[in-house]
């Protein structure tokens, strides 16, 4: 198979140490190679090794794993801070890794965490992983599905406003959404695939009684879903559908705004929950956490939710080149 480009995140924050202890992990995949700045890495690693978290007798990163070395970081650049220059590096990788799975050099990409204010400082014009990878893929239907054990979200919007998340879930949206998700699925094999569309207001607008856009602009979307031959259904109240979802009743469900779906996927667990982007021409797949500016250089992070993101890739991409 040919590898997975894991990009290493924001080099201020925790992404250069959970790549470096992700790559040094004996259940990691064999085909990786990381994109980042190589001298960051050695750094990672040098304060790992103090901390206790490797053994000094580990290989340099450099000669344990492929790196594409973009050289991009200054050498006193600051742990746990917002700059400019760790902004654009950090965007730069994602560019690379995004590049060379356009050109079908790898087979696909697992991203660190950024960070949105440094990106905003860099000039980047997106809000985040996602938005960027759309643009640079050219794709104008994409969506953010987050998995964790058996349950599937994929959200309507993401990293916006609560209000403007209202105004954005729309009949186009949402059934853009279901179409992605449906296409995800029987993609992985889930042929009958079951889909639920959370409601965006309390108990689903109970009718109208508590907001119409449920009935206005969700119903009409799983209804034409339905008249495509997909098994989508609700929308359902938001505060038990994904327990059902958790139970087996659905396949995914469609969340109308980001910490509706995001929360009961982190309250299964911070270390497994993985973030994968529908509607690219290639696979990809993300942590479910950000660049940990509190703990980042100290040399204390888990890489386990990288592990999991990296697993998840492989296994994907196992089944696409099939």
């Amino acid at each position: 198979m040919r590898p997975i480009a894991v990009t290493m995140g924001d080099p201020s924050g925790v992404g250069p140490e959970i790549s470096v202890l992700a790559m040094t992990h004996n259940s990691r995949p064999a085909n990786c190679v990381l994109v980042g700045d190589l001298k960051r890495l050695e750094t990672a690693q040098k304060l790992l090794v103090e901390t206790g978290r490797l053994s000094p007798s580990v290989r340099p990163i450099g000669s344990l794993v492929e790196v594409i070395d973009l050289g991009n970081v200054a050498a006193g650049l600051p742990w746990g801070a917002n700059s400019a220059e760790a902004g654009r590096a950090g965007y730069e990788y994602v560019e690379r890794a995004a590049r060379a799975a356009l050109a079908g050099d790898v087979a696909a990409v697992c991203t660190g965490p950024i960070n949105k204010e440094s990106w905003r400082l860099a000039g980047v014009p997106h809000t985040g992983h996602t938005e960027a990878l759309a643009a640079l893929a050219g794709s104008e239907r994409f969506a953010m599905m987050l998995v964790n054990g058996g349950l599937r979200v994929i959200h309507l919007s993401t990293h916006t406003s609560l209000v403007e998340a209202v105004r954005q879930a729309t009949t186009e949206r949402a059934l853009t959404c279901i179409e992605l998700a449906a296409a995800f699925l029987r993609a992985a094999g889930i042929a009958n695939c079951r889909i639920a569309v959370a409601g965006i207001n309390p108990h689903a607008g109970e009718a109208g009684l508590l907001g119409s856009e449920d009935q206005e602009e969700l119903r009409p979307a799983v209804e034409a879903a339905r008249g495509v031959g997909i098994d989508a259904s609700g929308p359902w109240p938001p505060d038990t559908v994904f327990a059902r979802a958790i139970l087996g009743e659905f396949d995914a469900v469609i969340a109308a705004y980001h910490d509706q779906g995001h929360i009961p996927i982190k309250m299964l667990g911070l270390d497994s929950g993985v973030n994968v982007t529908l509607g690219l021409p290639f696979i990809r797949t993300s942590v479910d956490h950000g660049t940990a500016f509190d703990i980042a250089g100290r040399g204390i992070v888990r890489e386990a939710n990288l592990l999991a993101a990296l697993d998840l890739a492989t296994s994907l991409a196992a089944a696409d080149e099939i």
